[in-house]
C-alpha cells in the first residue's frame, strides 16, 4: 500500500470514500444492450487486434511521451504540427496488412497525451486538418477503409491532457510546470464534444478505448459513469475500457491489462486488477515503444509474437499487438516483416485461435489448452515436453497433429485423465495438437 494513505487524514479519508460511494452507485444502474452484448461476444472471440500509437510525435522519433519526457515547452512542441504531412499514408495499404496477418480489429489514437486529435475537430483547431500541412482526416480514412474491408474499428483517447489549460495538472504536472488548477468542467464538456464527434461522424466503432485516468491518483472525480453513459447513448454497441490498471467499475465493457497476461504483473502496471468476467484484452508493443522511436529496431520475433497470441488466448484474452507509424505515413520495414510471417501463421492456425475460449481446466505452464465447438486444441509452446497429461472432462474420441489426419495415441480413464506421449517433431513455434471430443 502506498505510504501516502497512512498520512491522509480520517475526515479526507472519510470524503474520499463518499466520493467512491457516490461514483459506484450511479453507474451501478447500467445495464449493457442486446447490441452490446453481442459486441463483447464478437470481441471476446476476435483474439488479434492491431494498435497504432501514431501522432506529431511521430515527427520527433522518439515515442509518445517525448514531450512529457524532455519536460518541453507544449507551444514549441506543438509547431511540429507545421511539418507533419505523412504522405506515404494509405488507410486500406495499412488494413489489408492487418487483415492478411489474421489481426480482427484496430484501434488507432484518436487523441493522445500531447492534445493533438487526429481528426478534424470543432472543439480544437489544434488537430490534423486544420492545423498541419496535411489537411486530412486520418480517423475518416481509418473508418473508410475498415468498413471496405471488414475489419473492427476502435478508437484510442486519452483523458489526461498536457497542453490544455482547462485540464487540472495530476501527477504529469509538475515535471510540465503545469501551476494552474484547471477547469474540469470546461475539460469534461470538451472531452464530451469530441467524443459525439467520434461517435457520430465516423460510422460504427467498436471500442473507445480510455487511458490516462492514472494522472490523478485518489480523490478526483473524473465522472467515468457520466462519460460511459455518454458514450453508450451515442453508440449501444461501443465498447468502452479503461487503461486505470484497477478492478473494472460499472459501465465498462472490457477488461485490459498493458504488456501484462491476465493475472500476471510482470510489468508493475496490474497489481490490483482482478480479473472481471467480462472480454480481457492484452496490449504489447511490437518491439519496446508504443509510439515510432528510431532507435528502437528490438523487434519481437515471430515466434515470441505467437507465443503471446497463444498464451493471451490462453487467458482469454485478445492480443492488441502494437505499432508506432513513422511520420511519413509508413509502417516500419521490421514490422510489416512480423506482420507477414504472422499471417502465414494464422491463416494455417487460426481456426485454432479464433472464437475459441480456454478449457475448463487450469492451463498449463507448457502452452495453453483452448475449445471450439467440439475441438479442443492443445497448443504446445515448450519444447522439452514430451509427456502430457490433462484433467479433461470431456472424452477424447481423436487425436491428431492439427491439419493432418494421422492419429496419435493417448489413454484416458477417471483415474489418470488424459495422457499422451507427443510425436518426435520440432514444437517451434507452436505444435498444436486436435482432439476431436464428444460434446455434453
Amino acid at each position: 500500500m502506498n505510504k501516502r494513505f497512512f498520512i491522509v487524514s480520517f475526515s479526507l479519508f472519510v470524503c474520499l470514500a463518499s466520493c467512491s460511494f457516490a461514483q459506484a452507485d450511479t453507474s451501478a444502474v447500467y445495464q449493457p444492450s442486446p447490441d452490446n452484448i453481442r459486441s463483447r461476444q464478437q470481441f471476446q472471440g476476435m483474439k488479434l487486434g492491431i494498435f497504432l500509437h501514431w501522432g506529431i510525435y511521430s515527427s520527433y522519433a522518439q515515442a509518445e511521451w517525448f514531450l512529457y519526457g524532455k519536460a518541453l515547452d507544449p507551444h514549441e512542441y506543438a509547431k511540429a504540427a507545421r511539418g507533419f504531412y505523412p504522405i506515404r499514408f494509405d488507410a486500406d495499404e495499412w488494413v489489408r496488412a492487418f487483415k492478411d496477418a489474421g489481426a480482427r480489429y484496430v484501434t488507432i489514437t484518436a487523441r493522445h497525451h500531447d492534445g493533438f486529435s487526429m481528426f478534424q475537430s470543432r472543439q480544437s483547431a489544434y488537430n490534423i486538418v486544420d492545423a498541419t500541412p496535411f489537411h486530412r482526416d486520418v480517423i475518416k480514412e481509418m473508418s473508410q477503409a475498415c468498413q471496405r474491408q471488414g475489419m473492427r474499428l476502435h478508437l484510442y483517447y486519452s483523458l489526461l491532457d498536457w497542453t490544455r489549460d482547462d485540464y487540472p495538472p495530476g501527477s504529469c504536472g509538475k515535471r510540465l510546470r503545469r501551476t494552474g488548477k484547471g477547469d474540469y468542467n470546461s475539460y469534461f464538456a470538451f472531452m464530451k464534444s469530441q467524443l459525439t464527434e467520434l461517435l457520430t461522424q465516423y460510422g460504427p466503432i467498436g471500442a473507445i478505448w480510455l487511458d490516462g485516468e492514472w494522472d490523478h491518483k485518489t480523490g478526483f472525480d473524473w465522472r467515468l459513469p457520466e462519460l460511459y453513459q455518454h458514450i453508450h447513448s451515442l453508440q449501444p454497441a461501443c465498447l468502452v475500457g479503461n487503461n486505470h490498471h484497477h478492478a473494472v467499475i460499472p459501465g465498462e465493457d472490457f477488461q485490459m491489462f498493458e504488456r501484462d497476461l491476465p493475472g500476471e504483473n510482470k510489468a508493475g502496471y496490474s497489481p490490483n486488477a482482478v480479473i472481471s468476467k467480462l472480454p480481457l484484452e492484452m496490449c504489447q508493443t511490437m518491439n519496446n515503444s508504443w509510439g515510432y522511436t528510431v532507435s528502437d529496431l528490438n523487434y519481437k520475433s515471430v515466434d515470441q509474437i505467437i507465443h503471446l497470441l497463444v498464451s493471451a488466448a490462453g487467458k482469454g484474452a485478445n492480443l492488441l499487438l502494437n505499432i508506432g507509424p513513422q511520420a511519413d505515413g509508413e509502417l516500419p520495414e521490421l514490422a510489416l516483416d512480423r506482420l507477414k510471417s504472422l499471417g502465414k501463421w494464422t491463416k494455417v492456425y487460426g481456426e485454432t485461435i479464433y472464437d475459441t475460449r480456454p478449457a475448463d481446466i487450469q492451463q498449463p505452464s507448457w502452452g495453453a489448452v483452448l475449445q471450439r465447438n467440439n475441438h479442443i486444441y492443445l497448443h504446445i509452446l515448450n519444447d522439452s515436453i514430451r509427456d502430457l497429461s490433462l484433467p479433461l472432462h470431456h472424452r477424447v474420441l481423436k487425436a491428431s497433429i492439427y491439419g493432418t489426419s494421422t492419429p496419435i495415441a493417448y489413454k484416458q480413464s477417471r483415474k489418470s485423465g488424459f495422457t499422451m506421449t507427443l510425436p518426435q517433431i520440432p514444437v517451434s513455434p507452436d505444435l498444436v495438437i486436435d482432439l476431436q471430443i464428444k460434446e455434453k
